[in-house]
């Protein structure tokens, strides 16, 4: 093994991971703010992959430019949901919550099975097709761009938190959503925007994977797993944390499959994320 496969190798993991962090991003928002495990977030990527792929059906329209679209539509879905089911369970025990959202993957992916067969579907000919070639690395043009979407769309998430009155209203409802009532903030607003926003990061993550990823029912639960580990390994309700979480969970996964071998890429992951466990619990950036 030479330095170009190496670096090929652990650019492919690092626009992967990107992708990772974009949906844990949303993943540990729910959780910062409302203490719920939503286990249908892989679900919200599917609907965006499923909505990228029949705008570009029916439409003939490009990926690329229904993304705003696909996030606006996951983000009215998320909020739908949490007025429609999640808002019953705020206060209810966790064996409810974690059933409920159990409940909810399953009917989804019921739903886009009975509505779109269990075929796999791809969006061929996109406007993001072929490879660059940069400081000598051949990148898929597709994956690059997701890459960079998400950065992007990471970017606006972090400045929204930490910039704006809403973000911090939505982060002191996160801190102690008791306080946050006396001082005239509506939890169950707040609630409903980070539902809203966590759909709409999975929205976009859907939408970005669309140009190269199979689109199928199950396809949420190829990612869901990793997003847990990412989750966990940034600490529960860290943004940043998903963020770094995502991009080390994408290189070790790739340079596992290098190194070990393909079929062990998966494990070399999941030993990692246990060493972590055990000795920072908490996660990188959780808080003790």
């Amino acid at each position: 093994m030479n330095a170009d496969i190496l670096l090929q190798t652990l650019a492919s993991g690092v626009l992967i991971g990107l992708i990772y962090a974009l949906v844990a991003i949303g993943l540990t928002m729910i959780f910062g703010v409302m203490d719920i495990v939503n286990f249908a977030h892989g679900e919200f990527l599917m609907l965006g992959m499923y909505s990228a792929f029949w705008l570009f059906a029916l439409y003939s329209l490009d990926p690329m430019l229904t993304l705003p679209l696909t996030v606006l539509m996951l983000f009215a879905f998320g909020v739908i949901l949490y007025k429609a089911v999640i808002s019953r369970i705020t206060n209810a025990p966790m064996l409810s919550q974690i059933f409920t959202t159990f409940g909810i993957m399953y009917l989804l992916r019921g739903v886009a099975q009975f509505l779109w067969k269990p075929d796999y579907r791809t969006i061929p000919n996109s406007s993001v097709s072929g490879s660059v070639n940069f400081l000598g690395l051949q990148l898929g043009e597709p994956q690059l761009v997701a890459g960079l979407g998400a950065v992007l769309v990471t970017g606006v998430i972090w400045y929204f938190l930490n910039h704006t009155r809403l973000g911090a209203a939505l982060e002191a409802t996160a801190s102690d959503k008791d306080a946050a009532r006396l001082m005239g903030i509506d939890s169950h607003k707040m609630f409903a925007l980070a539902w809203g926003i966590a759909a709409g990061c999975a929205g976009a993550a859907g939408g970005l994977l669309a140009t190269f990823f199979p689109i199928f029912p199950d396809v949420g639960a190829t990612f869901i797993l990793l997003a847990f580990v990412v989750v966990n390994l940034g600490g529960f309700g860290s943004v940043t944390g998903a963020f770094i979480a995502g991009i080390l969970v994408g290189v070790i996964e790739v340079m596992g499959g290098l190194l070990v071998g393909p079929q062990y890429k998966m494990a070399v992951v999941l030993l990692l994320f246990l060493g972590v466990l055990m000795f920072r619990p908490q996660g990188l950036l959780g808080k003790a």
